[in-house]
């Protein structure tokens, strides 16, 4: 395995740093440079930041990781970060350059802190190639500040209700099977498109893969977010009752393929329409609602956070576990346990 050439040497009384990727390559620069005196040369050699970002990228980054996270880097590359810093060389940019980037971003918080772990990775991987010393992110000066990402709230307990008695009221069959599924159980929106029909046993679901749009419309069959995610859920028996006979390989919602993203973003449209629901259909608020209110039943949050497939249950009361009462009565539990009047 080769490795790049990185040496410094003399030209005019001149420190130059020659950067090639073979000896022959390094030896023809080193030729080129003695032999003309007449032009100035740098004292290094400096790399514009857009293509050096790109080659990371490509390189690097985007081979060795999944479909969406890939996605969201790129994205992080050319919507903020190559334009910002278009025409700078990757050595020249200061931590006041990188506040400037983040004062110029418009948005949550959340967003410029994706900026900053993608420009974070550039610059650890500038430091192995040795085109700079130090990562200018680790400023002590450099503050991230903005407005908290939108919170998802839970569709209310008379919403929830009103789904359940309006069921019926859904006209297709795999809308009225997607509606029930994702309404009354704690799926992401991907693994209700991945599940089959020999992931149902019983009276339990095992989810097993997740069905994703990495360019928002051809759907493609992956694993599941984490190892957690993969696990066993309980099926509701009236939604049990909708599921139809089907090949064991054929997907519940899509038959033969999974559904597109178009077609997804059709069919719950359709589904509110049916319902005359005054709220859009959104797959996430009905996770968010299921997981609030498997806590609140149960006040378990480890059995909360095995039906959503977390890691940690520091993830599922952060983003998912909300609390029903708008106010709570802290006095009440003292005085029942510890008998104070």
């Amino acid at each position: 395995m080769s490795h790049r050439i990185r040496r410094r040497i003399t030209v005019s009384g001149q420190q130059i740093w020659v950067t090639a990727a073979s000896e022959q390559e390094y030896a023809e620069r080193v030729v080129e440079l003695l032999a003309d005196d007449r032009t100035p040369v740098p004292v290094s050699q400096k790399h514009d930041f857009g293509k050096y970002a790109e080659h990371w990228f490509f390189t690097f980054s985007k081979p060795n990781v999944g479909p969406i996270t890939a996605i969201t880097y790129e994205r992080q590359l050319t919507k903020h970060l190559i334009p910002y810093f278009h025409g700078r060389a990757i050595e020249e940019i200061t931590p006041a350059d990188i506040q400037g980037l983040f004062n110029s971003l418009e948005g949550s918080r959340d967003t410029k802190v994706k900026a900053k772990m993608v420009l974070n990775m550039v610059f650890v991987r500038a430091i192995e190639d040795e085109l700079i010393d130090r990562n200018p992110l680790k400023s002590k000066s450099i503050r991230i500040t903005g407005r908290s990402a939108k919170v998802t709230e839970p569709y209310s307990i008379a919403q929830m209700q009103f789904i359940a008695s309006h069921l019926e009221d859904v006209k297709s069959p795999s809308d009225r099977l997607y509606l029930g599924l994702q309404a009354f159980h704690p799926f992401r929106l991907e693994e209700v498109l991945g599940l089959m029909h020999q992931d149902i046993v019983g009276n339990s679901i095992y989810i097993q893969r997740a069905v994703i749009h990495p360019d928002r419309n051809s759907p493609l069959v992956k694993d599941t977010k984490t190892q957690a995610s993969k696990r066993v859920i309980s099926l509701v028996p009236a939604i049990a009752q909708l599921i139809p006979e089907g090949s064991s390989d054929t997907f519940l919602i899509g038959g033969e393929a999974p559904l597109s993203y178009q077609q997804v973003k059709r069919m719950l449209i359709r589904i509110k329409k049916d319902l005359g629901f005054e709220e859009n259909i959104s797959p996430r608020r009905f996770r968010t609602t299921v997981l609030t209110d498997i806590y609140e039943v149960t006040k378990d949050i480890k059995q909360a956070q095995a039906a959503a497939g977390h890691t940690t249950a520091t993830m599922t009361l952060k983003h998912y576990v909300k609390g029903r009462a708008e106010t709570k009565n802290t006095a009440e539990p003292i005085v029942s346990l510890y008998g104070i009047k």
